[in-house]
């Protein structure tokens, strides 16, 4: 997949910042150990020179590139659920656009939670450190990794940055993936709990034409159902297409922002943490 999409291009190296807690600190890049594993990431700045284009020999390469580098990644989400699950972590892989609220929904859930459950967050972007700037200010211990120009993160990138993070027991890990709506589909992070954000400033199409996306999570928030007066964007229309795309998918509306409908989706949240447990 990462062959077509760029990920494995020049400026592609991960890199992954110290944990921020209220000071926002430099990044700093992968040390050399890392980047020199049997098992590279997808993210990790690796290239695979294509053969030649041939008849009737191109297209088995490229499905043999595709399928090394998920088998890769799923052996190592499988070694972070593992490691989640013996602690007691509660995780989110949390997917969607760049602009459809991602950030801002997390720092509300962070502020309505932080009296009875202790958050941490992983935020990925392909530079800057601006949304985990943000989300530090909360409170919250973040730690941010820079894909550089890759398009999602991977299991390995995140599996390091939960050993950075530190994350005690009985706690909850939200990862903010990059914003794109493709990649991210496809690359498990060892997650429990996989949430696509649709924003109303979208359009209601958008589970039609991204597919995979939306067939692949559990949940689907639609978020900024403020600004529904002012947009066209039909959102029963969008529940059906949802549903055309996965029928056991739970649906949550909502506005992160103004608060409306955040009530509804923390009972949700809790419920599936005691789900995990039980």
């Amino acid at each position: 997949m990462c062959q077509t999409c760029g990920c494995e291009g020049k400026g592609s190296m991960v890199t992954i910042g110290r944990p921020l807690h209220f000071q926002p600190q430099k990044l700093e890049t992968i040390p050399e150990k890392f980047r020199e594993s049997d098992s590279p990431s997808p993210l990790a700045g690796i290239r695979i020179d294509r053969p030649a284009v041939r008849k009737g020999t191109g297209g088995a390469r490229e499905i043999e590139v595709v399928e090394n580098l998920l088998g890769d990644n799923d052996a190592a989400a499988a070694e972070n659920r593992k490691f989640l699950n013996e602690r007691k972590i509660f995780s989110l892989n949390l997917m969607g656009s760049p602009g459809c609220g991602k950030t801002t929904f997390i720092i509300k859930t962070i502020e309505s939670l932080k009296e009875e459950l202790e958050v941490f967050v992983i935020e990925g972007d392909q530079f800057g450190s601006l949304d985990a700037d943000r989300i530090s200010a909360t409170g919250a211990k973040v730690i941010q990794i820079n894909t550089g120009n890759g398009c999602h993160l991977d299991a390995r990138s995140v599996g390091k940055a939960i050993i950075e993070l530190e994350i005690p027991v009985n706690s909850l890990l939200f990862i903010e993936n990059v914003g794109n709506l493709v990649c991210p589909a496809l690359f498990d992070l060892g997650e429990h709990l996989r949430i696509v954000m649709l924003s109303v400033t979208e359009g209601d199409d958008k589970p039609v034409k991204y597919a995979p996306m939306f067939h692949g999570a559990a949940m689907c928030v639609i978020n900024k159902t403020d600004l529904l007066d002012y947009v066209d964007f039909d959102i029963e229309k969008a529940k059906d297409n949802l549903r055309k795309i996965n029928g056991k998918q739970k649906i949550m509306t909502l506005s992160a922002s103004r608060g409306k409908g955040m009530e509804d989706w923390l009972a949700a949240l809790r419920n599936e943490i005691r789900a995990s447990k039980s």
